[in-house]
């Protein structure tokens, strides 16, 4: 019989077999001051492009002020207990009331945390009868999510309508077997390429089979759409999305989230989500936090014309300097570059401690082996100097790489 512990001890994984040399640099970073473009790492200030801070609300005024009123009026213990047993509100559910407005569907519940709402969503939805058809690069709250299915499953290649419909027409055979209902699962915006979920395509193939769609717009929300209501709403499609996922974490600047549907569905979810009847209320200041970057998001459009600006300025700025950023078409900008994951620990040393620039490094086993990722987030309180001085950065780090400055046979090494 093996011991768990002697397994952990043997087997860290394939980040983190590397812990001990990237702990504190690499992996776990503090970032430390005020959320900013400009934040000290090591004790000095770096150009930041990792955070999701997209609309800059983070830091914006009215949010800090609304923030600290919230948390000396009311204190971070309330409400006491769940929503269904002592912890509900007037601000919660005008919270939901308007989220559901943002995002044009009837109703909506809020969730403690992002990750485990979609997770526990998923679990509450479907039964062993039902099947599940989900896009490969889905994110892993989804992904977790459909492993606690009991039924089946079907795979798509990353945004394939054609593999799509191949897959559907398997769960279609399959659940006319079982007497179950297909759900289908995709992102509005996939968060690691940057490119929108085919959301459009989707919604028009309701015609050809019978299926309920559920879009996780963790990076949609806010943002996406002439109103900010989602990546939905920027295509056009928001009818044809049946249950909307979106996260305070991004957008927002917050924690939480939230599900929106139809009344009978988020019902349905209001008393059957056991992430949410089994655990404590949102916080109350988070609660009016929330409240007033959504009347923010409503009432200031030039913060999402601020970011899209930033955001164009970046992207042609790479392309034209002979980057490849992928198939792109939203805020999330990954730099895509040939190296081994020592070459990768050089080049972000280099970055960090020569040109004072952060950003997020991205290997083996998340991308393919030999291939690195620089992801780029502009936000609305980015400037076009901090966009000219990467492009300016990032042409000499990539020289450095093409002629093997980088080489080396283990990752970095940092005091």
């Amino acid at each position: 019989m093996k011991d768990i512990f002697e397994k952990i001890k043997n087997n860290r994984g394939p980040i983190g077999e590397h812990s001990k040399e990237s702990h504190g640099y690499f992996t776990f970073p503090k970032l430390e001051g005020e959320v900013s473009p400009h934040m000290v790492f090591r004790g000095r200030k770096r150009l930041n492009w990792s955070l999701n801070n997209y609309l800059g609300l983070a830091n914006h005024p009215e949010v800090r002020k609304a923030d600290a009123d919230g948390a000396a009026q009311y204190g971070l213990a309330l409400p006491m207990g769940a929503r269904m047993m002592s912890g509900n509100s007037n601000n919660h559910e005008a919270l939901e009331a308007g989220l559901a407005k943002l995002v044009e569907k009837e109703d909506a519940i809020l969730c403690n945390f992002g990750y485990q709402a979609m997770v526990s969503c998923i679990d509450c939805l479907v039964d062993r009868h039902d099947v599940i058809v989900y896009d490969a690069e889905s994110h892993a709250c989804i992904l977790d999510g459909v492993r606690l299915h009991m039924g089946k499953r079907y795979v798509y290649k990353h945004n394939d309508m054609v593999d799509f419909e191949k897959q559907m027409e398997r769960a279609t055979k399959l659940a006319e077997t079982t007497g179950g209902a297909i759900l289908v699962i995709t992102e509005g915006v996939f968060g690691m390429r940057g490119d929108q979920g085919k959301l459009k395509e989707i919604v028009a193939l309701k015609k050809k089979y019978n299926f309920r769609l559920l879009v996780d717009d963790a990076h949609g929300i806010g943002i996406m759409g002439p109103k900010g209501g989602g990546t939905g709403q920027a295509q056009g499609c928001q009818d044809g999305i049946d249950i909307y996922f979106g996260t305070f974490a991004k957008s927002f600047a917050l924690i939480g989230g939230f599900i929106a549907s139809t009344e009978n569905v988020v019902e349905f979810l209001r008393y059957n989500m056991r992430s949410q009847i089994f655990a404590k209320a949102l916080p109350m200041p988070l609660v009016v936090g929330a409240q007033k970057r959504l009347e923010l998001m409503n009432t200031h459009p030039e913060l999402r014309e601020k970011c899209w600006e930033i955001t164009r300025a970046l992207q042609s700025g790479l392309i034209k300097a002979g980057f490849n950023i992928g198939d792109t078409n939203t805020m999330v900008t990954p730099v895509y570059m040939n190296g081994s994951i020592p070459e990768a620990t050089n080049l972000i040393l280099d970055l960090r401690e020569n040109f004072n620039i952060f950003c997020s490094m991205v290997v083996y086993p998340v991308v393919p082996k030999g291939m690195i990722i620089l992801r780029l987030i502009p936000t609305a309180v980015h400037t076009l100097e901090d966009v000219n001085y990467t492009i300016e950065c990032f042409s000499k780090i990539v020289d450095k790489l093409k002629t093997g400055k980088y080489m080396a046979e283990k990752i970095a090494a940092f005091d």
